[in-house]
């Protein structure tokens, strides 16, 4: 027996939390709203993709950067990407920058998949589209004080309290 996967799609996350200022991102491999190149796809490339941002808020000490798939069949959702505590004068992630050396002091957590770095698109198949939020998170402070197993969730909690500002821009992807 296959499980019917058949459900509303879930709300975009971000506009239910706390606001903040919004800044710019732009990518070279995401177009805002529509489908993923392969390479961001897991079982196609499984590549983190190039994002570039400004007009960061004053007072930003940090970038966090996140990928979060609302539309996953599970409660939570499904974490893609986490990186943490960049340094204030970062301004772009090459495309592969999951796969590559870091600024100093910056580190990916583990994402839902249970591997610390980047985990491309991989909804059910037959699934509904899936929307893949790459979401670069200005931070006040100069370090989320997290360690390198702390969870999704938890870099979640703490950006709720820490953030100043965000810049969003997503994909989408149906197998």
């Amino acid at each position: 027996m296959v499980a019917d996967l058949t459900r509303p799609q879930s709300p975009d996350p971000y506009p239910l939390l706390p606001a903040v200022a919004a800044f710019d991102v732009a990518s070279d491999d995401i177009v805002d709203g529509q489908p993923l190149d392969d390479a961001q796809v897991a079982d196609k490339g499984d590549t983190s993709p190039h994002l570039r941002w400004s007009n960061v808020p004053e007072g930003t000490k940090s970038f966090a950067v996140t990928c979060f798939d609302p539309d996953a069949p599970t409660p939570s959702g499904f974490w893609h990407w986490v990186l943490v505590d960049l340094p204030a004068d970062a301004r772009e992630l090459p495309t592969g920058a999951a796969s590559a050396t870091l600024p100093s002091g910056a580190f990916h957590l583990r994402n839902d998949g249970g591997v610390a770095g980047f985990l491309g698109a991989a909804p059910p198949r037959d699934d509904q589209p899936h929307r893949y939020f790459f979401v670069v998170h200005a931070v006040g402070e100069p370090t989320l004080g997290l360690e390198p197993d702390a969870s999704p969730a938890a870099a979640s909690f703490a950006l709720a309290f820490a953030t100043l500002g965000r810049a969003v821009i997503h994909g989408t992807y149906r197998h």
